[in-house]
C-alpha cells in the first residue's frame, strides 16, 4: 500500500471515529487547553462550512446548518478522537448582524488566529461559484501577518461547470503564490456529491 493510500485510510478512520462537540467559545478566556493539534474552518457566511463538516464526519447534525447567514456565532470546538480539535469559526462577509456584534466576532477571530500556539492550519472555504472575495483576501493577509498556515478549500463544486471551476482554480492558485502562509494548491469539494472529501480527510489526518 502506498503512502498516499495510507493517508487516505488514516483520514477515513479519523473522521469516521468519535467526534464530539466540546464547547462554544465567545471570548478567548474560554478556550480549551492547547493540549493537542488544532485545525480551523473559516469562510464567508453561507459558504457551506457546516454542511462540509457534517459530510466529513458522516453526521447530519454535528454542525448546525442554516440558510440564514451568521448562524455560527462563536468558535465551536469538536474533539476528533482525542487527537485533534476541529474548530468551526463564525462566518464572515454578509451576515446580517449589528456592527457591534460584527466587531466582536472580528476581534475574536483575529485574536484567536494570532495567538493560538497549537493551531496547525486554517482551511478557508470559498464558494466555487464566486471565487475569492475581498473578505477572503483580508483573512489571508491577516494569516500571512500572523504566520498561520492556511489552505483554500472550494465548496459547492457540483454547482459549477468544469470550465468555470478550472478558471477559478487557476486564478486562486496564482493568487496564492503572493501569500507567504498559503499552501500553494487548493482542494475542491462537494458536500452533496462527496467530491474531494477523502482527499480533505487525508489532509486533516496529517495534522493529528
Amino acid at each position: 500500500m502506498t503512502a498516499e493510500h495510507l493517508n487516505l485510510e488514516a483520514g477515513r478512520k479519523l473522521l469516521a471515529g468519535p467526534c464530539d462537540f466540546v464547547l462554544g467559545v465567545a471570548w478567548l478566556e474560554q478556550l480549551p487547553e492547547a493540549d493537542r493539534p488544532e485545525i480551523a474552518f473559516a469562510g464567508r457566511s453561507n459558504v457551506g462550512k457546516s454542511s462540509l463538516i457534517n459530510a466529513l464526519t458522516g453526521r447530519k447534525t454535528l454542525a448546525k446548518t442554516s440558510n440564514t447567514p451568521g448562524r455560527t456565532q462563536q468558535l465551536n470546538f469538536f474533539d476528533l478522537g482525542g487527537l485533534l480539535y476541529l474548530v468551526d469559526m463564525p462566518g464572515y462577509g454578509y451576515a446580517k448582524v449589528s456592527k457591534a456584534q460584527k466587531a466582536e466576532w472580528d476581534a475574536l477571530i483575529r485574536d484567536y488566529l494570532r495567538g493560538r500556539p497549537n493551531l496547525r492550519c486554517v482551511f478557508i472555504l470559498v464558494d466555487a461559484r464566486h471565487g475569492l472575495k475581498d473578505s477572503d483576501t483580508e483573512l489571508m493577509k491577516m494569516l500571512d501577518e500572523a504566520g498561520a498556515a492556511y489552505r483554500i478549500v472550494l465548496t459547492k463544486t457540483d454547482k459549477v461547470k468544469d470550465q468555470k471551476l478550472a478558471f477559478f482554480t487557476e486564478q486562486i492558485e496564482t493568487t496564492l503564490k503572493k501569500h507567504a502562509a498559503a499552501y500553494p494548491t487548493i482542494l475542491a469539494t462537494s458536500s452533496v456529491k462527496s467530491h474531494g472529501l477523502d482527499e480533505l480527510k487525508a489532509v486533516i489526518a496529517s495534522y493529528a
